[in-house]
């Protein structure tokens, strides 16, 4: 049985809930993690006294208790990002703000058969960038004010920086999103992908790409996680090589949920 490994910030290790071929990883609840964040947080205030604050382009000045979920070529971490009442506020701002796809940039292109998407979706970013998958190419609308809020904190808080938010709309649990894996050409391999989940909590399904198709050559079991509101996964290099990664069908739930994808694109047009 293949092993896989989750650590939190405090390096306390943490065990499974595996149940039949699906691996579940434990993710520490929202009360847990919001307290050791604020202790967290009144322990550097106390160390810092009255030190200037810090440039807000230094790695890390958002700090968040991490855990590390880990198995053979994947590589990611987890974090509460926002409390609830400030998830709760930015998910309504979202939904003000966000214009999302029609025609043909409303649907994906798989084995030269074209679909509708089966969720909304939108996509931001600096001027002039594209991005093109599953046969489509999308050109970035200019960032809202709430997307770039939450794109700042996403780079203070992991000193990483992106260009790009793909933002992906499940009105409830029948929207869905299938397996693959986000490795295409004009994206920064060094950097990770930042994936920030507003809305109702769905699982999201990892699965080995040695494991898919007709003839599965080796025995890996899936890893499912479930997202919670306000929280933020980086998938880091090589995850998105080794690794699909899918959002599937959840039909008892009836909450809408937003998900932002934070990339960074190269190639941008000066």
């Amino acid at each position: 049985m293949e092993k896989f490994v989750v650590r939190d910030h405090y390096k306390r290790s943490c065990t499974s809930n595996a149940r039949g071929p699906v691996k579940n990883i434990k993710l520490e609840s929202d009360s847990r993690m919001k307290k050791q964040k604020e202790e967290g947080e009144e322990e550097k205030e106390e160390e810092e006294g009255n030190k200037e604050e810090h440039n807000t382009s230094d790695e890390f000045a958002h700090p968040v208790p991490w855990q590390k979920i880990e198995a053979e070529g994947l590589d990611c971490d987890y974090a509460l990002l926002f409390r609830k009442e400030e998830a709760d506020c930015l998910f309504k701002k979202l939904e003000e703000e966000v214009v999302y796809s029609t025609g043909v940039e409303a649907k994906v292109q798989v084995f030269g058969k074209v679909y509708n998407i089966p969720r909304k979706q939108a996509t931001y970013g600096d001027s002039d960038l594209t991005y093109t998958y599953s046969g489509v190419t999308r050109l970035a609308c200019p960032w809202t004010s709430t997307l770039e809020y939450i794109r700042n904190v996403v780079t203070k808080t992991t000193g990483q920086t992106f260009n790009f938010v793909l933002v992906n709309r499940y009105k409830d649990g029948h929207d869905h999103m299938g397996e693959h894996r986000d490795d295409e050409r004009e994206l920064d391999p060094l950097c990770p992908i930042a994936s920030v989940s507003l809305g109702a909590a769905r699982d999201f399904i990892f699965r080995h790409r040695d494991t898919r198709g007709k003839q599965i050559r080796r025995e890996i079991a899936p890893l499912r996680l479930e997202l919670a509101h306000g929280s933020l996964l980086l998938m880091n290099s090589p995850t998105n090589t080794f690794w699909y990664h899918s959002l599937p069908a959840r039909k008892k739930i009836s909450l809408p949920r937003i998900n932002l994808t934070f990339r960074r694109i190269l190639g941008k047009k000066k």
